[in-house]
């Protein structure tokens, strides 16, 4: 699925939309204060690296302090649910989780149980928890795809991913849904 100029959001519409309700909530790209965790997993570990970097760039441009991040490994992404549970349930608590992985598809239907698996756990976590956990797993069905999506430039989607959290982390400090 792509977007195209027909599809992308219009900021003057937001504009417009802003002056007819009460409250309008949108979150920034600011990573100041914000602690983040990372989980990677370690099955196609060449793509999944890549994609860290990207996550990484990211926020470190967004001004996230390298003290308020955590990466943790595991073995492949059907693992990663569960980790991402444990750093949202943490004892000192993360303002977003971020899970990086690649499944590429193959011969068998394995892809479909560990790419759907990870997916649903993602999101059970993050609607469990309300922190946010964005799924930056890829799910392609060639290894080109994933080396395409996890290329050090800005359509690396590990650094969509954590754009993608910070915003999140933010728009849920906001407003009514503040405190």
């Amino acid at each position: 699925m792509t977007s195209s100029d027909e599809t992308a959001f219009d900021p003057e519409v937001a504009r417009v939309l802003r002056t007819r309700v009460g409250e309008y909530l949108e979150g920034q790209v600011f990573g100041r204060g914000l602690r983040i965790a990372i989980v990677c997993a370690r099955f196609n570990g060449g793509i999944t690296n890549r994609l860290l970097q990207g996550t990484l760039d990211a926020l470190f441009e967004s001004g996230v302090d390298r003290a308020d991040v955590s990466i943790g490994w595991v073995p492949g992404a059907f693992e990663v649910p569960l980790l991402a549970l444990a750093y949202a349930d943490a004892v000192r608590p993360f303002d977003a989780v971020i899970t990086l992985g690649a499944v590429i598809r193959g011969d068998t239907g394995h892809y479909e149980v560990v790419a759907g698996e990870c997916a649903r756990g993602v999101q059970d976590v993050q609607l469990s928890t309300r922190v946010p956990v964005v799924f930056g797993v890829l799910t392609t069905n060639t290894v080109q795809q994933a080396l395409d999506r996890s290329r050090p430039d800005s359509s690396n989607k590990g650094r969509e991913a954590a754009l993608t959290a910070l915003e999140m982390a933010n728009v849920l400090r906001q407003g009514s849904l503040a405190g």
